[in-house]
């Protein structure tokens, strides 16, 4: 399988991103330059974390404008994989890939931390190696990372069963105290309506060895994997 890794000016996990598939799943990684256009070799695309053109404005907000974005999307209309990891998340909302927007945290403050996500939803291109309810330990490192939607925005969502993750403690139960950024309905992650984007605030390139503290990022990126593998080549 072969990711394309994304990288705009200010993009820092894009080097975590490679070692996460390259080194830890032996898969094909490229960076792809924010000024490249051409996604079309590439089976699925994913979108780093950082601090994209510095952050200003709003996290996101330049970046939805670079060449590349409007490939990406072209890339998502086309029905292939795209995932994008916190920075990567908020410049998918921008770019209306996804609904809602990222936040300054709750508490205002930058949080760096293990964050427990339960799976909401097992049947998905992301999360096919999961079992629902199951719990996983990946990190977080974030200062505007509260998802807000408006009321009927999250109704669909929750109706819809587009909500992957949701921050929880070990055993599963959700909680204000294990939501560490405010994120309504403790959301930690969502995918389009047709599936085949997601976008999530917690690093799990960061959670795929041991000696780093977990290794549960290893099912969101093979259950990426899998679904390509068991789709139809395409021609």
């Amino acid at each position: 399988m072969r990711f394309g890794i994304i990288v705009y000016p200010g993009t820092w996990s894009d080097t975590d991103c490679y070692h996460a598939l390259h080194d830890c799943l032996e898969q094909e990684a490229e960076y792809v330059w924010h000024k490249d256009k051409d996604l079309s070799k590439f089976d699925a695309v994913v979108v780093p974390g950082g601090f994209s053109y510095g952050d200003y404005l709003r996290c996101g907000a330049i970046a939805r404008f670079s060449p590349v974005t409007e490939s990406i999307q072209k890339f998502a209309d086309q029905g292939r994989l795209v995932i994008g990891i916190c920075n990567g998340f908020q410049i998918l909302c921008e770019a209306g890939l996804l609904p809602g927007a990222l936040l300054r945290n709750e508490h205002l403050e930058f949080r760096c931390q293990w964050t427990n996500l339960r799976v909401e939803n097992p049947n998905t291109p992301f999360s096919n190696l999961c079992k629902p309810g199951q719990v996983l330990r990946v990190p977080i490192s974030h200062g505007e990372g509260r998802y807000y939607a408006d009321p009927d925005t999250l109704m669909k969502l929750e109706m819809n069963d587009q909500v992957v993750f949701r921050y929880s403690n070990e055993l599963g139960r959700l909680t204000a105290d294990d939501n560490p950024n405010g994120a309504a309905n403790n959301i930690a992650g969502i995918i389009n309506a047709k599936g085949n984007v997601l976008g999530m605030m917690p690093h799990p390139e960061r959670a795929m060895e041991s000696i780093l503290g977990s290794t549960d990022g290893v099912p969101i990126f093979a259950s990426m994997l899998r679904q390509v593998i068991a789709r139809p080549l395409r021609k």
